[in-house]
C-alpha cells in the first residue's frame, strides 16, 4: 500500500507551487476518467501524483538520467520536454518502490503517448491534457469529448500537440505520431464491430 501523504510532500518538494496545482488536478481528473472508463482509480491517482516529478530537474540531471539507464536514448534527439516523462517512472520505480507496470507505463508515456496504450496509460495521458487548470486553444472541446470517448478525446489532444509543435517548426517524438495513429484504428475498428456486432465473437 503506497503511503499517499507522505509521497504526495515529497512530489511537492520538487516543483514550484502552479504545478504542483498541476499535479493535484491530473490527480482528481485522473481518478474521474479510471471511474468513468474502467481503469483502476487509485493505480491512476498514484501514476498522476509521480506523473512530473523530475520535470523541474535540470536539464543535464535528466539527460544523465536517461542516458545512463538506457531510458530511450532517442529521446534525447527530441524536446527536453519530453525527457521528464520516462525519468520520473524510473524514480517511481527506484525511490518510490512502484512495481506495477501499468502504473509506470503511464508515467512513462504520459507526454509521448505510444501504441497500444492500456486504458490507465490513456486516462493519465488525457487528465495531462483536460485538467481544470489547463488553458489553451481547443481544451474545452477535448473536455467535451473525454465526457463519452477516451480515445477521441485523446486524439483530439495529441492532434493539439502536434499542431502546436507544426506551428513552431519544431520536431515531432515519433510515438506520438503512432500513439495518434493507433487510436485512430482503434476507433475505425470499434466503429466496425458496432455496425457488426457479430464479428469478433464468433457470429
Amino acid at each position: 500500500m503506497w503511503e499517499r501523504e507522505r509521497w504526495m510532500e515529497r512530489v511537492r518538494s520538487q516543483m514550484p507551487g502552479e504545478r504542483w496545482a498541476h499535479t493535484e488536478g491530473v490527480m482528481s481528473c485522473s481518478v474521474e476518467l479510471a471511474r468513468r472508463f474502467g481503469a483502476d482509480p487509485e493505480k491512476a491517482e498514484m501514476a498522476a501524483l509521480l506523473h512530473d516529478y523530475a520535470k523541474y530537474w535540470p536539464i543535464e540531471r535528466q539527460r544523465a538520467v536517461i542516458a545512463e539507464h538506457g531510458l530511450g536514448v532517442d529521446l534525447l534527439d527530441y524536446d527536453p520536454p519530453l525527457w521528464h516523462a520516462p525519468v520520473a517512472a524510473w524514480v517511481a520505480e527506484r525511490e518510490f518502490g512502484v512495481t506495477d507496470p501499468d502504473v509506470l507505463n503511464a508515467i512513462r508515456y504520459h507526454t509521448s503517448g505510444r501504441e497500444r496504450m492500456s486504458v490507465l496509460e490513456k486516462v493519465v495521458c488525457l487528465a495531462d491534457y483536460i485538467e481544470p487548470g489547463r488553458r489553451f486553444p481547443g481544451v474545452e472541446r477535448i473536455r467535451e469529448l473525454a465526457l463519452n470517448d477516451l480515445e477521441r478525446a485523446l486524439v483530439a489532444g495529441f492532434d493539439s500537440t502536434i499542431s502546436f509543435l507544426l506551428e513552431k517548426g519544431g520536431t515531432i517524438y515519433p510515438l506520438t505520431v503512432m500513439a495518434r495513429n493507433g487510436l485512430i484504428r482503434e476507433i475505425a475498428v470499434r466503429g466496425n464491430q458496432s455496425e457488426h456486432p457479430n464479428l469478433g465473437n464468433g457470429g
